[in-house]
């Protein structure tokens, strides 16, 4: 194995060797056009000229040959970190770019090869200025374009020019709403009335994370954008893209408050700050986590239920388990029953910051 690799090894390097006889060649012809040699005391000079440019630049290429591999490993470990590490639409665009600015170069080139001697150079320099050109440009775009991209995919609200009833109060939705989730299935149920505003703003941070390098972020982002897909389906309620946006204001939650004021809505958000700055400023929330927490079932005590004990509790005789809706249950005496589901009877209820804890005893 190692022998084949050293002839493969001495093969590319000859052929190596051999471009740069040819790049001797090249240099020799376009010294010849010159006609350098054509008074030149010196019989057959620019033979020996040409031959001995040949076998130099042969010898540089064979010599340089290890240097030259080295350079192109580099070269290309650090195009494959660049591209691992770019989202799949910096890609897209880039190539695009890339692509538009050979068209460019190649559309411009056409007089310009016909220049003598040196119009094939000038040629290449296009080439790679154009593409260039058209990689950075594009780039550049790339907020432009995902906005059009979003207008594109998701209706405006001044294209349909919608209109709801004056006892209707439209909920505009945070992006912590959309990428939570559960929205979709509140909407499913009729609870939510009115129509639901999604400013573009929000649509465009949406994009942004789902463009992240973070792979968690981009889950996110995809998640969110798909929930907002699946909830215009559905007829009712009424999704709306409003394109309204605040260009001096840079913050999207301040975006927020204000287009809120201006519909005169509600905000849905699962946001603890955002809801905080809400409630100073007088206006209505509507917390996802809140309804959650709502939605609890109310436990008394003395009430009995089935639990599986799952885990050790802090103490060394109690045992956890938990509710369908996450609710931790301490059971008295229930760490030797780890992996059993018996009934409990609930001795007492407490509540924390972080939510309920039931207190729970084993029915005799």
């Amino acid at each position: 194995m190692n022998q084949s690799k050293k002839w493969l090894a001495l093969i590319f390097r000859i052929l190596f060797a051999l471009l740069g006889a040819g790049v001797g060649t090249l240099i020799a012809v376009g010294i010849r056009e010159f006609k350098l040699f054509v008074q030149s005391p010196v019989p057959h000079l620019s033979e020996i000229v040409t031959v001995g440019l040949i076998i130099i630049f042969a010898l540089i290429f064979y010599f340089l040959y290890p240097k030259a591999v080295w350079l192109l490993e580099q070269l290309i470990a650090l195009i494959e970190k660049q591209l691992a590490d770019m989202p799949l639409s910096d890609l897209l665009l880039g190539f695009t770019g890339i692509i538009l600015g050979l068209l460019v170069a190649f559309l411009v080139s056409r007089p310009i090869d016909k220049i003598p001697y040196v119009g094939g150079i000038l040629s290449i320099f296009l080439y790679i200025i154009f593409a260039y050109l058209g990689y950075h440009l594009l780039g550049h775009r790339k907020e432009e374009l995902s906005s059009r991209f979003t207008e594109m995919t998701f209706p405006k609200i001044d294209s349909l020019k919608p209109k709801w009833e004056k006892n209707q109060v439209p909920k505009v939705l945070d992006t912590s709403v959309l990428i939570d989730g559960r929205i979709l299935d509140i909407s499913r149920t009729g609870f939510i009335e009115g129509p639901l505003l999604v400013p573009v703003f929000v649509l465009e941070e949406l994009q942004h994370i789902a463009d992240s390098q973070d792979a968690s972020k981009r889950a996110r982002g995809r998640r969110g954008l798909d929930i907002l897909k699946q909830m215009q389906e559905n007829p009712e309620p009424k999704i709306i893209i409003s394109e309204k946006d605040y260009k001096e204001i840079p913050e999207v939650d301040s975006k927020l408050l204000k287009l809120t004021k201006e519909v005169n809505g509600k905000i849905m958000t699962n946001d603890y700050n955002l809801n905080k700055v809400a409630d100073v400023q007088g206006m209505e929330v509507l917390n996802i986590n809140d309804l959650s927490n709502a939605l609890r079932p109310v436990v008394l005590s003395g009430e009995e239920m089935v639990v599986t004990i799952l885990k050790g509790g802090t103490e060394h005789h109690q045992g956890v388990g938990y509710l369908d809706d996450g609710t931790m249950i301490v059971v008295e005496n229930g760490r030797s029953l780890i992996g059993k589901t018996i009934t409990v009877v609930v001795t007492s209820i407490l509540q924390t910051s972080a939510g309920k804890m039931i207190f729970a005893k084993p029915k005799e």
